[in-house]
C-alpha cells in the first residue's frame, strides 16, 4: 500500500487520473493548470499460467487498485471539489463479464498470445488485405476479436447477453455503471472496428462472433456518465462526479506530452516499448498500425515491441542487483557490449516481425562478460529492434518532425543516449513524466469544461542527442542483429512450439 504523495492544498476545483498498467495503478490529482497536488500508487503483476497466456484479476488489479488510489486521492484533495475524473489502462484488454462480475480472468493486449489460430482462421476468413485496408492494420494478438473467439471456442465461456471491457472500461463502469469505449480502444479490437469511417464494423463483429454485443463509442475526452452512490462509497469520490471516457494507456501518456500535431512521435520506455506517431489523414502500412486518435477524428500509426522494461527487469530479477547497481555497471561497459548480443523477444514479437514464436536470444556469451555486459545488452537489443519500426515510420510518413520520449525508463539517461546512438535521432524528455494518469487528468479538465480542448500541460527539460561517433558503432552491430534474428528463427520456432506443449 502506497500513500498519496502530497504537495499543496488546494481549494479550488480539481480534476483526478488514474492509469491501471502492466505493473502498477497509479493517480494524480491536479489543478486546471496542470499542477500536480498528489499522487497515489498500487503495484500488482500480471499472471503467465502457461507459455504465450498473460493476464490479469479484473476485480482485484484493475477495480480494487483504482478504487483504493481514487480513495487516496480523494482524501487528499482535503475538502477541494473534484471537478472529473478520467481512467485509462493498458490495453486492448479482454474481461468477459456477466452481471455479477467478470466470468474469468482478464486476457491482456499483446503479450498474451493464445489465439494464434484464431489470428490464422480470421484472416483466411476475411482476406488479409481487407482486414489492413478496414482495420488499417494486420490481425496480431493485439487485436480482441481473435481472443473473443478463442473464448468461445476454447472455454466455452461466451454468450449472448455477456459484456466485454478492456481495463479502463471496466472500472468506468464501476463507477458509472455505463457500457461503452472509446473510439481508440475500439480501433484496436480489430476486425470489430471500421478505422476510416471511425464506426463499428457491424457485419464483421457478427461474423467474428455471432450474437456479439458492442459497447457505444465515444471520444476519450467525452463525459459519459457520473459517479454513482455505490461507487462513491467505494471510493471516497463524491457522486456524481462526472467521468470521462478515458483509453489506452500509450495514447493518454502521449497525450499528457503535447504529442497531438502531425509528424509528432512519442516513445513510450516501459514494459513494453510503444511508439505512436500522429498522422495529418488516415493511411495504413502492412507493417505498422492505423488507429483512431486521442483528438476526436484524428488518426494515429502505432507500433510496438513486446517486451523491453519487461527484459530488463528478467535481467534484475536474475542477477539480483538493483536497478540503479546494474545502470551504473552496464554505463562503464563500451558500446557494443563488449560483442555481447540480445535479441529481446521474451515473448514474440510485435511489429514489425508479427512474429508470435518469436524468442529471446542472447549470443556471444563468455566468462568475461558480467551482469553490466547484459543489461547494457538488453539496452542495445531493444534499440535495435527500436530502429527497425522507426525505419518503418519514416517510409510510410516520412522523418518524424518531433520525437518525445517519456516512461520510467527515460530516467538516469544510459537507455535514451543509447536508443539516440542506435536509432540517430533527437529525443525531447519533458519535466513532467508521471505517465499516462497525468494525461488522463487532462482529459478530465477538457471533458468538464475547466480548460478548453486545446490545452496542453507538458514542458520539455532536456534533450538527447546521437552521438556520430558511437552511432557509427551501433551501425555495424545493428547489422550482427539483422542476421542473427534471421538465422536464429528456425530455432526460436521449435524452441516454442516445444514450450506450448509443456506441462503448465
Amino acid at each position: 500500500m502506497s500513500r498519496p504523495q502530497s504537495t499543496q492544498v488546494a481549494r479550488e476545483p480539481l480534476v483526478l487520473g488514474v492509469d491501471i498498467g502492466t505493473g502498477s495503478t497509479k493517480g494524480v490529482l491536479a489543478t486546471p493548470a496542470g499542477q500536480i497536488v498528489a499522487t497515489a500508487r498500487r503495484d500488482h503483476r500480471i499472471s503467465l499460467p502457461r507459455p504465450g497466456w498473460a493476464e490479469m484479476d479484473a476485480e482485484q488489479d484493475w477495480w480494487g487498485d483504482a478504487a483504493a488510489v481514487l480513495g487516496e486521492l480523494t482524501a487528499a484533495a482535503a475538502g477541494a471539489p473534484i471537478a472529473g475524473v478520467c481512467v485509462s489502462g493498458l490495453g486492448p484488454a479482454l474481461v468477459m463479464c456477466d452481471q455479477d462480475g467478470p466470468i474469468r480472468p482478464a486476457m491482456l493486449y499483446g503479450i498474451d498470445m493464445r489465439g494464434t489460430a484464431e489470428i490464422e482462421q480470421m484472416t483466411a476468413e476475411l482476406g488479409e488485405q481487407n482486414i489492413l485496408r478496414r482495420c488499417g492494420k494486420r490481425l496480431s494478438s493485439q487485436a480482441v476479436g481473435p481472443k473473443l473467439r478463442w473464448l468461445a471456442r476454447h472455454e466455452q465461456r461466451y454468450r449472448p447477453g455477456l459484456r466485454w471491457f478492456s481495463s479502463h472500461t471496466f472500472v468506468l463502469e464501476r463507477l458509472t455503471g455505463e457500457w461503452v469505449l472509446d473510439h481508440h480502444t475500439a480501433s484496436q479490437c480489430d476486425p470489430l472496428y471500421d478505422v476510416a469511417r471511425q464506426a463499428w464494423a457491424t457485419d464483421w463483429a457478427q461474423r467474428v462472433l455471432p450474437g456479439v454485443e458492442l459497447p457505444t463509442l465515444h471520444w476519450p475526452t467525452d463525459q459519459v456518465g457520473r459517479v454513482t452512490t455505490a461507487a462513491a462509497a467505494a471510493t471516497g469520490l463524491p457522486a456524481g462526479t462526472p467521468v470521462m471516457t478515458g483509453t489506452v494507456d500509450a495514447w493518454a501518456e502521449a497525450f499528457s506530452v503535447g504529442v497531438r500535431r502531425p509528424g509528432d512521435l512519442m516513445l513510450m520506455y516501459g514494459s513494453t516499448m510503444f511508439l505512436i506517431q500522429v498522422l495529418p489523414a488516415p493511411t495504413t502500412h502492412p507493417l505498422l498500425w492505423t488507429t483512431s486518435g486521442v483528438v476526436p477524428h484524428s488518426h494515429t500509426f502505432a507500433a510496438g515491441m513486446a517486451t523491453s522494461g519487461s527484459v530488463t527487469q528478467w535481467v534484475a530479477d536474475l542477477s539480483g542487483a538493483s536497478f540503479e547497481d546494474l545502470v551504473r555497471e552496464a554505463g562503464e561497459v563500451p558500446p557494443g557490449s563488449d560483442g555481447l548480443m540480445l535479441l529481446p523477444y521474451f515473448a514474440g514479437e510485435r511489429t514489425p516481425l508479427y512474429d508470435p514464436k518469436a524468442r529471446g536470444v542472447v549470443a556471444g556469451l563468455t566468462l568475461r562478460h558480467s551482469r553490466g555486459h547484459l543489461f547494457r545488452a538488453a539496452y542495445e537489443g531493444i534499440a535495435y529492434g527500436l530502429r527497425n519500426i522507426i525505419d518503418v515510420l519514416e517510409e510510410a510518413a516520412g522523418p518524424p518532425a518531433r520525437v518525445v520520449a517519456v516512461g520510467g525508463g527515460t530516467q538516469g539517461g544510459l537507455w535514451t543516449q543509447i536508443v539516440s546512438d542506435v536509432c540517430g535521432i533527437t529525443q525531447d524528455i519533458p519535466a513532467t513524466t508521471i505517465g499516462a494518469a497525468y494525461g488522463d487528468a487532462l482529459m478530465a479538465a477538457i471533458g468538464c469544461g475547466l480548460v478548453p480542448p486545446q490545452t496542453d500541460w507538458s514542458r520539455i527539460q532536456s534533450v538527447v542527442q546521437a552521438d556520430p561517433v558511437q552511432r557509427k558503432r551501433y551501425t555495424q552491430m545493428r547489422e550482427i542483429y539483422e542476421d542473427l534474428g534471421r538465422s536464429a528463427r528456425p530455432a526460436m520456432h521449435a524452441l516454442s512450439d516445444i514450450q506450448q506443449h509443456a506441462t503448465p
